[in-house]
């Protein structure tokens, strides 16, 4: 890992609220996700399981938690299953983690090598009743392949038919949306890397380079600043680019006259950051695209303040396309008569603006978390309105992150330039 070392006590305080949730008799497994096959003998890059880690700490393949605070066995109550290295794998692989080391990470006392589970996982499943299974329930997640979660689930109850199996998704979503301050600080700084790689490209960007150049420059910052490196696929959209929403091919000339919409966040320590800016070309806005950029930026002020305890994201969603009606109206891309008229469940703006305003944001970058519940302080969302007007080959977008609290809320990317006036500023060569 790049990052430095998180404090175990994070982990510890993470495992005991857990824990506080299980019914009596639980016993919960936890594992790290699967090292994924690339082609011929190669494997992607790991990442490990976001829940995993958010409980023990533990950056590494085949591991496995379990928590059963009732177990007879005070011993077993916490354990970490870890894969046992050997010489070969050191020189393969490099280093793993001993079993004290395990321990500092996570703060777990009992470390035992995974491949002897299974007299272990024996004792524990037959003095539990109640078997927590922590499959993927991300609302968004829909996917064909067997993952090993899944797999770990179909096999126990296969072996083990009669103990009754529960969800840790719903409690791991409620945990995991309300942020500690260990947690912000994290993210922190991956947001404060994320703002060094925009002021890079702010400097680097002019008529005839490429956005795989641009690319390139923020991978450079992110990396010298010990990010793992992207939390998502970047977007480097020049031009009618930016009205592909998912647009990843980053490999076209950025030209004089075009706006540049860039989406990209550091992932640090396994916590990402999600950042949204358009900047010119030329280092200097057009009449009209200043006057798009700054319409999406009035939402996007008028959407964070509305991000606070008690809101939902339904009610939000809406009071915000409101916003952006205007601001469309006003750009002449709507007229205020038929919008009068409109379809309530089909509404006009999204023409210009057909996608949410806001996500949760932590160690996932589309983070966990109940969208049909109020919000909460502790919770963290992006904020990223946009307009998208492919006939004038434009596309706007602007994106921070922003934490909510008792009495309103603190966006983590103030620092980060934003309004045209800066954008130019820090773009204007002698």
């Amino acid at each position: 890992m790049k990052y430095l070392p998180i404090a175990k006590e994070l982990f510890i305080e993470n495992r005991k609220r857990f824990a506080a949730r299980l019914k009596p008799g639980s016993v919960a497994f936890f594992n790290s996700n699967d090292e994924m096959p690339r082609n011929g003998d190669g494997n992607f890059a790991f990442r490990q399981h976001s829940d995993l880690f958010y409980l023990s700490g533990i950056d590494q393949e085949q591991s496995l938690l379990v928590i059963s605070p009732d177990c007879p066995l005070p011993q077993y109550r916490e354990i970490l299953f870890l894969r046992r290295t050997n010489a070969t794998i050191a020189i393969w692989e490099g280093h793993k983690y001993s079993k004290e080391e395990a321990l500092q990470a996570s703060g777990v006392k009992t470390v035992i090598w995974i491949d002897e589970m299974e007299a272990v996982l024996t004792i524990l499943m037959n003095h539990a009743s109640n078997v927590y299974l922590n499959l993927n329930e991300n609302d968004r997640f829909s996917s064909q392949v067997p993952y090993r979660e899944l797999r770990f689930a179909n096999d126990l109850k296969l072996r083990n038919p009669a103990h009754q199996y529960e969800r840790s998704g719903p409690i791991l979503s409620e945990l995991r949306s309300l942020k500690s301050d260990e947690e912000l600080k994290q993210m922190q700084i991956a947001i404060d890397i994320t703002e060094k790689a925009f002021r890079r490209v702010l400097a680097f960007t002019q008529p005839g380079v490429t956005e795989y150049e641009i690319e390139a420059e923020i991978i450079h910052e992110f990396i010298r600043n010990r990010a793992t490196g992207h939390a998502y696929n970047p977007i480097i959209a020049s031009g009618s680019n930016a009205n592909v929403l998912h647009y990843n091919e980053n490999n076209q000339i950025c030209k004089d006259g075009e706006v540049i919409l860039m989406d990209f966040g550091a992932e640090y320590a396994n916590y990402a950051a999600d950042l949204t800016r358009c900047i010119p070309v030329s280092g200097k806005f057009t009449p009209r695209q200043k006057e798009v950029y700054n319409a999406v930026l009035r939402v996007m002020r008028g959407a964070t303040k509305m991000l606070i305890p008690g809101n939902t994201i339904e009610k939000y969603h809406v009071a915000v396309g409101k916003m952006m009606e205007e601001e469309l109206i006003g750009l002449g891309l709507l007229n205020k008569v038929d919008v009068a008229k409109q379809d309530p469940d089909a509404p006009l703006y999204k023409k210009y603006f057909m996608h949410g305003t806001s996500h949760f944001l932590g160690l996932d970058v589309h983070d966990i978390g109940n969208r049909y519940l109020p919000m909460k302080a502790g919770m963290v969302f992006t904020c990223e309105p946009g307009i998208y007007i492919p006939e004038e080959g434009l596309g706007i977008r602007l994106e921070n992150d922003i934490l909510i609290t008792s009495n309103g809320q603190t966006d983590l990317m103030s620092a980060i330039p934003v309004e045209v006036s800066e954008i130019e500023s820090l773009m204007k060569r002698a």
